[in-house]
């Protein structure tokens, strides 16, 4: 009897059928489907995020703009920022993170299905709530980092900052929710024979970011009680009428603020390592390196933090630490771009749009790193330090990083997602599109900077110098908004009139791409033993029943096993017809194959959203009988959850 088994081929419109309907999606526990809602939901913030931003540059486009006021654009760049890092690309992290992780580990599931809900429906409750606060003409207005004394009440008394800092916190549970549940996954979870350097390196990043979010979350978690404890309780953490000292909200800040970095960035690098090989036809340049050097990343990032702080006057001592481990961190990054370049180098390049975008990040990555460590240095740091160049900056990281990395495993994975590709040719715009809006909204921006163009200002004068390239950096980012019309298109029209997929349209090295797309809510009929680290391009081992060689020559087998029995050898699809998968059979549902799986639950929604209602109760006034009744609606909740059975009892 075989080890290791896949899953007969097959098209969406042939294979399994998951539960329809609104109830269906509220109840799901299904990490698939919770990775669908996380990237839906991500996607919508941003494109409320990118709202944000064409205002921001359409104000600025010259000076004495008046398009909006002083006090809607400190809202405007405040929820930017907040979106962008919170509700944008770290929910898209986490989309990644439940749709793939256990598929490349070989799991049916995550550790903690229920725990994994709760977390998606926190996070909804979170971004909508900070989200509500437009409507109630109160958005957060001091920037996305929240500096005190500036967040303390006597300053900006309204409900403003109150949103802001309760938001957080809800985001907050819901990231450390997920982060010890993947964390949980991956130790216990992997298949037979994959052990930590057999992992996907996707799989690894992901790791080393949920260390990351475990320990810096908490430190921010700190920050923000203590300033919600000044706001709402009177306590003097950051009054400094009482003797406190502000930089006490930096120092917690920016200790979190700088490993959020690495949360944002560490995902997308994740997932060019997995696009990058495939599209080389060779493995990845020195996997135990890129593994070692995420891992020193990790730990490196807890000791930069005040690099952030060289203008406040810490002293030689503490500004030369701060600027050695700066410039030691670019070290373990810098491993990762040449080893990047040492995959590609001698390779068989396939330039698809995903290709294009992780070559892509690459490239605008080294910039963002560049500059980076130009900080590094205090006396450069002093002249660059809340200019525009710090905005240029961080956007080529985050940007052209993390952006440009999830746009790659966007369109690389969108086949395992839907069972259909994306037009490669509507994608190459968006890709082009993309990367030249992308260099013009933010290269000139480094020129605003060394000019002397302060940030968050709303507006300036005439005569500056700085109409020309804030004229420039407001066209790209009309640019970008045009690029994202061409990739919402191909995105939803894909789903209908893209070409059918199959399991391996792009010839994929690691066990998602084994199964069915999209997988069934089992993943796999029996748990796969895994020998090497790409094991769809291992044909030497026996223990693997599912073979695809590389081979630009004759017709590509499968050979097919359901529950042991062998079903016959198939031709694997083509990259892109998908025309040999429209004739594959049906697959057995997990009841047919034996298969227990989770039990659909509302239960999470209600726990999320009844702790959710504390949160109200609070910003209410403190309003007291909504707090308890919230209160008590989640302890029963969760009472309940805690106490029903996860799988369906079977008599």
């Amino acid at each position: 009897m075989a080890t290791t088994v896949s899953l007969p081929l097959t098209t969406p419109h042939v294979s399994h059928k998951y539960e329809a309907g609104l109830w269906s999606w509220l109840a799901t526990t299904d990490h698939k489907r919770i990775g669908q809602l996380y990237l839906y939901t991500s996607l919508f913030w941003f494109l409320v995020g990118g709202l944000e931003a064409e205002l921001i540059r359409t104000q600025l486009y010259g000076p004495n703009g008046h398009l909006v006021s002083a006090t809607t654009y400190n809202e405007l760049f405040t929820m930017h920022g907040t979106t962008m890092i919170f509700l944008v690309i770290m929910p898209l992290s986490a989309a990644f993170f439940n749709f793939l992780i256990p598929l490349q580990i070989g799991a049916r599931d995550v550790a903690f299905p229920r725990l994994n809900a709760f977390s998606y429906w926190v996070f909804l409750f979170g971004g909508l709530f900070i989200n509500a606060s437009w409507f109630f003409h109160a958005a957060p207005n001091a920037g996305w980092f929240g500096y005190a004394p500036l967040t303390t009440r006597p300053y900006s008394p309204g409900l403003n900052i109150d949103f802001w800092v309760i938001g957080l916190q809800i985001l907050g549970i819901s990231s450390l929710a997920a982060g010890f549940n993947f964390i949980t996954t991956i130790i216990n979870m992997r298949a037979p024979g994959m052990h930590f350097m057999r992992m996907p390196i996707f799989t690894w990043m992901a790791f080393i970011t949920q260390f990351l979010i475990v320990l810096a979350f908490p430190i921010i978690t700190v920050a923000l009680t203590f300033l919600m404890l000044d706001r709402f309780f009177g306590t003097n953490f950051y009054e400094v009428s009482a003797g406190a000292d502000p930089l006490l909200w930096q120092h917690l800040f920016w200790l979190f603020g700088h490993p959020e970095v690495y949360i944002l960035i560490l995902p997308a690098f994740g997932l060019v390592s997995e696009v990058l090989p495939v599209f080389s036809r060779k493995p990845l340049f020195g996997y135990p390196v890129m593994v070692y050097s995420g891992i020193l990343i990790a730990f490196l990032g807890f000791g930069v933090w005040a690099h952030h702080m060289f203008a406040v006057g810490m002293g030689p001592i503490a500004d030369s630490f701060f600027s050695i481990t700066t410039m030691l961190i670019a070290i373990p990054t810098g491993v990762k771009i040449f080893n990047w370049l040492g995959t590609m180098w001698g390779g068989s390049l396939r330039f698809t749009t995903a290709m294009k975008f992780a070559i892509g990040l690459v490239a605008l990555f080294t910039i963002g790193g560049i500059s980076g460590v130009m900080h590094s240095s205090p006396p450069s740091d002093l002249q660059q330090t809340d200019s525009y160049f710090i905005v240029a900056h961080f956007h080529y990281v985050l940007f052209g990083g993390s952006m440009m990395g999830l746009f790659a495993g966007l369109y690389f994975f969108y086949p395992k997602f839907t069972g259909r590709m994306m037009s490669e040719k509507i994608g190459s715009w968006h890709f082009w599109l993309t990367a030249i809006g992308m260099n013009l909204t933010f290269f000139p921006m480094h020129f605003l900077g060394l000019d002397g163009m302060p940030r968050r200002i709303s507006t300036y004068d005439a005569g500056q110098g700085w109409e020309q390239n804030n004229h420039l950096a407001s066209y790209g980012a009309y640019l970008i908004m045009f690029a994202t019309v061409f990739f919402v298109y191909n995105w939803f029209s894909s789903m209908k009139k893209g070409k059918v997929a199959g399991n391996d349209p792009w010839g994929g090295a690691t066990l998602e791409w084994m199964i069915p797309s999209p997988p069934p809510d089992y993943n796999f009929a029996t748990i796969p033993k895994v020998t090497s680290r790409y094991p769809l391009w291992d044909r030497k081992s026996p223990q693997l029943t599912t073979d695809v060689p590389h081979s630009s020559a004759g017709e590509q087998k499968i050979d097919v096993e359901v529950a042991g029995q062998k079903t016959g050898t198939l031709p694997a699809p083509s990259d892109t017809s998908g025309n040999a998968a429209s004739k594959r059979p049906a697959i057995s549902s997990a009841k047919e194959l034996g298969i227990i799986m989770p039990t659909p639950t509302i239960k999470p929604l209600l726990a999320a959203f009844s702790l959710g209602g504390v949160f109200i109760g609070l910003i209410m006034h403190k309003n007291l009988p909504i707090m308890f009744l919230a209160a008590a609606c989640f302890v029963l909740s969760l009472y309940n959850w805690l106490l029903s059975p996860l799988e369906p009892e079977h008599h």
